[in-house]
């Protein structure tokens, strides 16, 4: 039944993220939490895995995406590869700095994250291009950056590292793709790290690996891929700022619900 309840999670993240175009893990990250408060897991260690379930699910799901981006040449690789090595390096201190937070404390910023991005999209806050795109070394601090955050709030960083290129005058197109490209290392770096940091950890339920509940990986994997296809579609046929509005007013909830 649990496994059932997974693979709607990912249909779910996987539609809004084709819709939207943002990472599923600002969706699965809150549900996680929820569902694995509902199976009576410890709360010191539930937040931790839907951070770290969150990760490795974004590893299967952004190699579709990355190869969709790459076929319409959306991807920059030159601004890539500066930002993937401050990404490895930040994601994986990411990831060991959320361990070092209380469950609680983790889902409090958590939810303040969730709440500053539900106002992003509610009043379609966006960067004015503002400057070039930095050399490489600039790039690389960029990169640890967004891999540290995202590790933190187990996204792919699409909420991070699309508004950066944006302002450094990337064309959106372009944006987009170059963040799904980044979205790979962070979720790899952010996922192998939280198999250590979880390792032996008191609380977990049975069949994690770590800071990763593989069930409900396995759940979300199955349909988020097959179902970010289908969003896309829908985004071009449905009202996407009522849509948007909609969901952000949800995440709105979701992120106070994690304060209160």
């Amino acid at each position: 039944m649990l496994f059932v309840v997974y693979m709607a999670l990912g249909a779910l993240a996987g539609t809004l993220a084709g819709l939207f175009g943002i990472g599923g893990g600002l969706v699965i990250v809150p549900v996680l939490i929820f569902s694995f408060s509902m199976q009576g897991v410890s709360g010191d260690v539930a937040a931790h895995l839907a951070v770290g379930t969150s990760l490795a699910t974004i590893v299967f799901t952004s190699i579709s995406s990355i190869r969709s981006h790459h076929r319409h040449g959306a991807v920059l690789w030159p601004i890539f590869r500066p930002m993937m090595l401050g990404i490895v390096a930040g994601a994986i201190f990411g990831a060991y700095t959320a361990a070092l937070l209380p469950g609680a404390v983790l889902q409090v910023i958590i939810g303040i994250f969730v709440i500053v991005v539900a106002g992003i999209m509610l009043f379609n806050i966006k960067p004015a291009p503002g400057r070039s795109v930095p050399r490489s070394p600039g790039l690389v601090a960029a990169g640890s950056g967004i891999g540290w955050a995202s590790a933190i709030f187990g996204i792919g960083g699409g909420t991070l590292t699309v508004p950066f290129l944006s302002w450094c005058n990337v064309r959106m197109q372009q944006a987009v793709g170059t963040s799904a490209a980044c979205g790979l290392p962070i979720a790899a770096a952010g996922a192998v790290a939280n198999i250590f940091t979880g390792r032996g950890e008191i609380g977990l339920p049975e069949y994690s690996v770590g800071f990763i509940y593989l069930p409900a990986l396995g759940g979300i994997v199955l349909t988020s891929v097959i179902f970010a296809r289908i969003g896309a579609g829908l985004a071009h046929r449905l009202d996407a700022v009522l849509l948007k509005r909609i969901f952000a007013l949800f995440l709105l909830v979701v992120g106070i619900r994690f304060l209160i």
